[in-house]
Formats: structure tokens, C-alpha cells, sequence
């Protein structure tokens, strides 16, 4: 990946495409996917993505042969209208998560955002305001970016659709979810967020970048839906292959 030090975010733009065309030059981006030199995601592994497998349930949004509802939706209360994912959480784009979340991938962002603006334009979506799911400060500060806050705003430039990141907070520090089981994730994002902004009547969409089981998109869809909101629905990168009664598989 390309390194970008603030000192040359912050120059005048003629110099701060000069210091990056430099960096380039020195350390140039590397494909996410595979390592291939000169690119940040190359288009053959972005040819490699896997798409959600048709039809879906028309909540949880997981492959469903059947019509409407999964079996574990229909006997599930949920504070979500519904979940909607732009591909499998596999391969190539597994990979390249990693590096956006976890390797300083900030440069990843636009074109990981154009493929939930390119979801939204195609399935017709709409929604009266955009929110992130948010990291607790603790793991903000640690990172130094909220990966889905980036999403965010890239999908909410595309859409028009304004964004809030101050409604949403994770006021409680929990375990990253990759290393916990199904119930375990439910637990431990349990009242781990609250609404602190005025979202009465509003539809929202909420965006991250994987949804597993769908513990942390709830949970804060519980915070919103008791804040008054019209409705909930999440619309996230990738979906990992799941099933309920099945061990959750590790995110990364």
C-alpha cells in the first residue's frame, strides 16, 4: 500500500500531488487481492468477486431457495427491515477488506464505496439519511479510521443522501467480533450502542463493511428504532457465508 503522511494531506494540491506521485514512485500500492505492483485493487481480482447466489431472503438477505422469508427470520423478532450486501465475503475481496480495515487501506475507500453506490443505483434504494456504524474511540484512536465511516461518505457523495456520523455512538468497548461465536457476538454488542441525535421519523440506512450474523447491524438498529426511527435497513460490503446453528466463521 501507499503511504500517505499528513504533512502532504495538508499541502496545497499541486504539491500534494507532486509528494504522492513521489511516494508512488518510492513505494508504489501494491493490489490488495494479490500483491500485483502498480495498482490498489487490480481489475482481475475485482473480475474474481463473488456475488450473492440468487434469490435472497428478503430480510437477512442470505441465499433462501424459497419465497420471502428464511425459516429463521420468520420466527426472529428483528429491529432491521432488511440486510443487503454487495458480495461473498471471499477471496479476493476478503482480502482486500483485510487491507482496507487493517493495513492502513484508507485508499481502498473509493473503490470499495463504488460498489454499494453501484447496489444502491441498481436495486432502486432510498433512504432519508446515511449512518456508519460507528468503533468505540478506544479501537477509533487505535486504527486511526472508521473503515465503514469511509464507506459512508463515499456512498452518500454518489446517492446525494446526507450522512450522520454523530447519531450513532459505541459507547461500550467490546471484543472484536471475529473471535466470537454466534451468541456470544449477540452478547457482547448487546446495549453497546445509543442514539444521541434527533432521527425521528427518518429512513435510515446503515453501513459497514461485513455482515456475519448480523448481531452488530441489530444492536444498532435496536438503538435507532428507539429513537424514533420510520425505518432500519443495512447495506454492507460483503456478506460472510453463515448459516443459523452454524459456528460463526472468523470475519478475517
Amino acid at each position: 500500500m501507499s503511504l500517505r503522511p499528513s504533512s502532504v494531506l495538508r499541502a496545497p494540491a499541486w504539491l500534494k500531488r507532486l509528494g504522492l506521485a513521489l511516494l508512488d514512485l518510492l513505494f508504489p500500492p501494491r493490489c490488495a487481492g494479490c500483491g500485483r505492483v502498480g495498482v490498489l485493487f487490480c481489475a482481475l481480482c475485482q473480475a474474481q468477486i463473488e456475488p450473492i447466489a440468487l434469490p435472497v431472503c428478503l430480510h437477512c438477505g442470505r441465499p433462501y431457495r424459497g419465497a420471502g422469508l428464511c425459516a429463521d427470520c420468520r420466527r426472529s423478532a428483528s429491529c432491521l427491515d432488511e440486510i443487503a450486501a454487495t458480495a461473498v465475503f471471499a477471496g479476493p475481496l476478503r482480502h482486500a477488506i483485510h487491507v482496507f480495515k487493517y493495513d492502513n487501506g484508507r485508499g481502498l475507500a473509493p473503490i470499495l464505496g463504488a460498489r454499494l453506490a453501484e447496489n444502491w443505483r441498481v436495486a432502486r434504494r432510498s433512504a432519508d439519511v446515511i449512518i456508519p456504524v460507528p468503533l468505540h474511540a478506544a479501537r477509533l484512536a487505535e486504527r486511526g479510521y472508521n473503515q465503514s465511516a469511509l464507506l459512508a461518505r463515499i456512498l452518500a457523495e454518489a446517492t446525494g443522501v446526507p450522512i450522520r456520523e454523530d447519531v450513532l455512538v459505541r459507547h461500550k468497548a467490546t471484543q472484536q467480533q471475529a473471535v466470537l461465536n454466534a451468541a456470544e457476538r449477540r452478547a457482547n454488542v448487546k446495549d453497546a450502542f445509543i442514539c444521541q441525535g434527533d432521527v425521528g421519523n427518518l429512513r435510515v440506512v446503515l453501513v459497514d463493511d461485513v455482515c456475519t450474523t448480523g448481531s452488530t447491524l441489530e444492536a444498532c438498529a435496536e438503538a435507532l428504532r428507539g429513537a424514533g426511527t420510520a425505518s432500519v435497513w443495512a447495506l454492507t460490503l460483503a456478506r460472510a457465508r453463515w448459516e443459523p446453528g452454524q459456528p460463526a466463521p472468523d470475519r478475517m
